[in-house]
């Protein structure tokens, strides 16, 4: 029992630093990361600082984090495309722009969500 705890200790450990190692390259060459991890400290503080129920500040925390799920699967496709080739392919430009649709979405939820809320 002590050594399948330990194993699992271990290899939560190594998740937590390969996470942060992948945090860390990102927020060091994606300005767009920066954008959005200042854009969501904002929305944090005002789901705070407003009259909202745990409900929806929940619903705005767990959105802003998405976009931010969204823009770092976005940095991991583009790096991987560019690793296979640099070479123009159509392939590779539709990949890329399918990620970063998916930060557009993402946005536009957390987006919709404030103004659900704020409207509401």
């Amino acid at each position: 029992m002590t050594s399948i705890l330990s194993a699992e200790l271990r290899r939560l450990r190594n998740t937590v630093v390969w996470s942060w190692a992948g945090w860390r390259a990102a927020w060091a060459s994606e300005k767009t990361l920066r954008q959005w991890t200042l854009a969501n400290l904002v929305s944090a503080a005002l789901a705070f600082w407003l009259p909202l129920s745990a409900a929806e500040r929940a619903v705005i925390l767990g959105l802003g984090l998405m976009v931010l799920v969204a823009e770092l699967l976005n940095t991991a496709l583009e790096v991987v495309v560019d690793y296979i080739s640099l070479a123009q392919d159509p392939r590779a430009a539709k990949a890329k722009d399918c990620g970063s649709a998916a930060v557009a979405v993402a946005a536009i939820a957390a987006g919709l969500a404030w103004l659900v809320i704020l409207l509401g």
